[in-house]
């Protein structure tokens, strides 16, 4: 029986656990400068020691006018490599495989002086207007993400994440909704995706799973649903993508009559049907910090792997204490056996 404590394979990927701590953005780049600080390494490592299978670094943008705010990691610079290596290594020490997304904030780049997009179109009445990219701006975006895949590989980083969900740019490209252009751009709306994708396998070892964190439902008004994402998906995964990452929303302001639902794994039926839909490996997100529900996306074979986000913000031993919760062998370090052993 598969569990939530099964090992797991993926290519080269090998994991101890079905547990995943998904980005999630510290905004704690006290300098500016891209470069990751104590607190991510502190944040990130603490982790692994507790017993996290898969740890993926936060959203970490391909120039600085990529990120969400100032204070964001950064992977366009060489400099910003060894405090991400250190991270990589000391996270191995204690038995975690670890990942980075990859992204460009797009439209959504709040301290950008003019931030960019496909289109000129804003996130809402407050945001800047984003200047649309021109055709050869955007094949230059293309290859600042293989530069920056370039350097997540000698950080020595086991997966990336591309992020091409909550309405950063490479989903800003991918929706209707923000994508008007009229060049190819503009008449495939996969293509920008599919160059990405590309160019980052090209820099990736063979052995090494490509992930795509997407919106499977956008949630506002004219926006895209599960069939859509379906199809794009598709595409996506015969452009090399090996593991899709299920999210939602995130490309405008909820609708009314479009709010998804608050209950614990509400997102977990996007997850099933694109595993489902494509017969592709999924990672499920949404609300799944109770342990036995985590346990039983993996055991009813709905997601491969489970993302606890709020969870591990609040308990960076979730994995450990899931373990103990569920019964299952787990190694908690010798120096906490105290503590957990008033829990069995």
């Amino acid at each position: 029986m598969t569990d939530l404590f099964s090992p797991y394979k993926l290519k080269g990927l090998e994991l101890k656990n079905r547990i995943v701590l998904p980005p999630m953005c510290q905004y704690s780049v006290t300098k500016k400068d891209g470069i990751a600080g104590e607190w991510h390494h502190t944040h990130y490592v603490s982790r692994a020691v507790g017993g996290t299978g898969l740890i993926i670094i936060e959203m970490t943008d391909v120039e600085p006018d990529g990120r969400i705010t100032d204070y964001d990691l950064g992977l366009w610079s060489d400099e910003q490599i060894p405090a991400l290596a250190r991270i990589v290594e000391d996270s191995h020490r204690y038995g975690a495989k670890v990942g980075i997304q990859i992204a460009h904030a797009g439209r959504k780049a709040q301290d950008a002086p003019i931030p960019v997009s496909s289109s000129p179109v804003p996130f809402n009445e407050q945001s800047k207007t984003p200047r649309e990219l021109s055709t050869d701006e955007v094949k230059e975006m293309v290859e600042k993400f293989r530069l920056a895949a370039r350097r997540a590989i000698q950080a020595g980083f086991d997966t990336i994440e591309l992020h091409g969900a909550h309405g950063y740019l490479i989903h800003q490209f991918t929706s209707p909704l923000t994508n008007r252009r009229s060049d190819e751009y503009g008449k495939d709306l996969t293509k920008f995706g599919c160059e990405v994708i590309a160019a980052v396998k090209g820099e990736m070892p063979e052995d090494m799973p490509l992930i795509l964190r997407i919106s499977a439902q956008e949630y506002v008004e004219g926006g895209y649903g599960i069939e859509d994402s379906l199809k794009f998906s598709k595409v996506f995964k015969e452009a090399g993508v090996d593991m899709f990452h299920i999210s939602a929303g995130g490309e405008g302001p909820i609708a009314a009559d479009g709010r998804p639902g608050t209950h614990a794994a509400y997102q977990v039926p996007l997850a099933r049907a694109i595993k489902e839909g494509l017969n592709v490996p999924v990672i499920a997100v949404g609300r799944l910090d109770d342990s036995a529900l985590a346990n039983a996306v993996i055991g009813n074979e709905e997601a491969d792997l489970v993302a606890v986000g709020r969870g591990m913000l609040k308990n960076p031993y979730w994995a450990l204490t899931a373990a103990v919760e569920l019964h299952k062998e787990t190694v908690i370090p010798k120096q906490y056996e105290r503590g957990f052993a008033l829990s069995r």
